[in-house]
């Protein structure tokens, strides 16, 4: 049953913007949030009180995100650097390819899917496009099935 759990696969930087994000949550959010709903309950009726139903909104999405965090970390599993092959691509690698379709080159790094952000050039190595890219080299040329259609790719450059 333990095989079956899935690793929260993170490279070094995502696991310390994570462990950061879970710190400052704890410290210092917890903390405004309490000093709010203080604040809420020193106003008198709360069953017509904006500001406490907004406050403890707040702190359930807290929480909630204080839970997904850790139970993301016990189950984490860091690509460093020098286990990065930048031969193949793969979890951890920034690559550069050419997108034939849009005739552009295209930028971005392989991460794992708890850290995606494609806002940060970050794609999931689960992703059509990332899974597809995966174990690929220079020079490759790749077909990624994008719902009705066929994009193709060629990588152009692969970095650590």
């Amino acid at each position: 049953m333990a095989d079956s759990i899935k690793k929260n696969i993170l490279t070094h930087e995502g696991l310390q913007e994570l462990e950061a994000e879970l710190e400052d949550l704890k410290v210092n959010r917890r903390k405004d949030i309490a000093q709010k709903l203080k604040e809420a309950r020193a106003q008198g009726d709360l069953s017509e009180n904006a500001e406490y139903d907004a406050a403890k909104d707040e702190q359930r999405d807290i929480e909630a995100r204080i839970e997904e965090i850790e139970k993301i970390l016990k189950n984490v599993e860091v690509v460093s650097a020098e286990d990065v092959d930048d031969t193949k691509i793969n979890i951890g690698c920034h690559i550069k390819i050419h997108d034939y379709e849009y005739d552009e080159d295209l930028e971005f790094s392989i991460v794992g899917s708890t850290q995606a952000n494609s806002l940060h050039g970050k794609i999931s190595n689960e992703s059509p496009l990332g899974s597809a890219l995966i174990g690929h080299e220079v020079g490759d040329e790749v077909e990624v099935e994008m719902g009705e259609s066929v994009n193709k790719y060629k990588v152009l450059e692969i970095n650590k």
